[in-house]
């Protein structure tokens, strides 16, 4: 009813998304005061804007554009991952957003990686959600891809206040890769959906 798929949000993957914010809610981790779910499908190309804000309760898409993967991911696809410190790769799985704060990059927000193996060093590698100016349709026409960042999820600068004010406060973070072997606690489907029908 959003209009997602016309963005480009396949339905499965909007659909494991939400089970996974119902099933953190339900673990205490994520807010019950924010319907927001932020979604990065990592199987998209850098040239697609393939980050979704989106507010569940209003139906409401607050924000579609590009997201930035770490330098040892890939070019302009991500393929490679890690929960490495150093590693300069970006993570997949379930984050939930912590506090905002002003850093190097300016106004950021850190994340907390949900999944063990997967992204549990996001707050040790400072993985945070922060602005880039080689996030932006300039960059794509010089390079024919983004930049690349330390394993950041990095989106425009233009845009990270709108980014950052939207998804801080313990809000649900899911960040996608199919290639991948993955699995996750938070991927219950008849919890989630005895909560989504509440």
């Amino acid at each position: 009813s959003t209009g997602l798929s016309e963005t480009g949000l396949s339905y499965i993957l909007f659909e494991k998304a939400v089970n996974g914010f119902y099933n953190l809610r339900n673990d205490g981790k994520a807010t019950i005061n924010k319907s927001v779910l932020s979604i990065v499908d990592f199987d998209q190309a850098s040239t697609e804007k393939r980050l979704w804000i989106i507010d569940l309760d209003k139906k409401e898409l607050i924000l579609n554009t590009w997201v930035a993967h770490g330098e040892f991911s890939g070019a302009d696809k991500a393929s490679h991952f890690s929960n490495a410190v150093q590693s300069f790769k970006s993570s997949i799985g379930f984050y939930i957003t912590g506090e905002k704060y002003y850093g190097k990059h300016g106004l950021s927000l850190r994340l907390d990686g949900m999944d063990e193996d997967f992204n549990s060093n996001a707050r040790k590698r400072a993985i945070v959600v922060h602005g880039a100016n080689y996030v932006s349709q300039q960059t794509i026409n010089a390079l024919g891809r983004l930049g690349r960042s330390q394993g950041c999820p990095a989106v425009p600068q233009h845009q990270v206040k709108t980014v950052v004010n939207a998804m801080e406060g313990r809000t649900v973070l899911f960040i996608n890769n199919t290639s991948q072997f993955y699995t996750s606690k938070y991927l219950n489907n008849e919890a989630s959906e005895v909560l989504a029908s509440k």
